[in-house]
């Protein structure tokens, strides 16, 4: 009978643990992430102000083992109040000198393939989602062009998932990479849609805006590439942005149409080789374990608040020296590194995406 009993409750045990693993993941990737700072070379005599983008634990990565160090007068993890996007705000008082700051946390990340989607839609009350069904930032602005042209995307289209395919389809179609743009580019939806040219954030602004026009509802999400080299590897200017739409019946669903853009204008691949194909077919529904999701949100209001009013994204560290703002384009200026070291990089076998 205590046999019976214990093979029960290993059984029992067993399928808790694989109902709490994340579901259809592919490749893991781990290591730590570490954020080094030194806001030495501006003037001490005025007071210093840090707020660097902190990734959530959630599905398909676990964040741990939050380790720092440095002169900071102040240092804490706050959120925003609208998305609960997490951040580090480290503060220096006048006079403190040097100005250093380094943080590191381990991370295990995920490939996440959203590949087994219902093939219809279930019922789903739409005000719960009206923040991600209206445009929400400066930048994001819905105007008679943009609900026109997402009309016409969607024609005879029926359901959720193939208003999602035909917009990430005409995307790719239409749009382009633009490689001399030194960062994720501001996502200024008005001027894209004239030039339909840019980056990360730029591509997946138009895609969100487009979805959310044609009332599906849509998300860009910031991060940051993990390094995919044998040590230790520099990933500050890695940031990188992809998006989601929430399906119902399943839940939100991961695009990356600008990393097919990305793959296509490197390989220099058309729209219809079997490769770029392949690409197309890979991030729809799916996205490697090399990032680091910090979070969602545009506009977000920096908590402590800023005196110059919300940030259009926090994917960089946002700093303040004496009220000025210093430029997250130039991380050598602020200044600020940030890298990546791989758990096991001898055995590292992740998609090579």
């Amino acid at each position: 009978m205590l046999t019976r009993y214990l093979l029960n409750f290993i059984i029992l045990t067993l399928f808790a643990v694989l109902c709490a693993l994340p579901c259809q993941a592919g490749q893991e990737v781990s290591g730590t992430v570490t954020f080094s700072f030194d806001l030495s070379g501006h003037a001490s005599s005025k007071e210093a102000r840090l707020w660097i983008p902190y990734p959530a634990s959630d599905r398909y990565q676990k964040v741990e083992n939050l380790r720092f160090s440095g002169t900071q007068s102040y240092l804490g993890i706050h959120t925003d109040s609208k998305y609960q996007r997490l951040m580090i705000f480290a503060k220096w008082a006048r006079g403190v000198k040097p100005r250093r700051l380094s943080i590191s946390f381990h991370v295990k990340r995920l490939e996440r393939l959203d590949k087994a989607l219902p093939e219809k839609d279930s019922c789903w009350d739409r005000s719960l989602f009206q923040v991600y069904l209206r445009p929400n930032s400066a930048f994001l602005k819905a105007d008679k062009r943009l609900k026109k042209l997402a009309e016409k995307i969607i024609s005879g289209r029926t359901g959720i998932q193939e208003k999602a395919r035909a917009i990430y389809e005409w995307v790719i179609r239409n749009m382009q990479r633009k490689p001399e743009t030194c960062y994720c580019g501001d996502g200024d939806v008005s001027a894209l849609l004239s030039e339909l040219r840019g980056n990360c954030v730029d591509i997946h602004s138009v895609f969100v805006s487009l979805l959310r026009a044609a009332g599906v509802p849509a998300r860009e999400v910031f991060g940051i590439r993990l390094s995919k080299g044998r040590g230790t590897g520099d990933i500050t200017k890695s940031q990188h942005c992809w998006a989601e739409y929430y399906l119902p019946g399943y839940g939100w669903v991961a695009m990356d149409p600008a990393d097919v853009l990305k793959r296509m204008l490197v390989e220099g691949l058309e729209p219809d080789s079997d490769k770029a194909r392949s690409y197309f077919r890979y991030y729809m529904g799916g996205v490697d374990a090399y990032r680091l999701r910090f979070g969602i949100g545009r506009d977000i209001m920096l908590n402590p608040p800023s005196s110059s009013g919300p940030v259009n994204y926090l994917m960089y560290p946002y700093a303040k020296v004496g009220g000025r703002v210093l430029d997250f384009k130039n991380p050598k200026g602020f200044s600020y590194r940030i890298t990546f070291a791989p758990d096991n990089p001898q055995n590292d076998k992740g998609q090579k995406r």
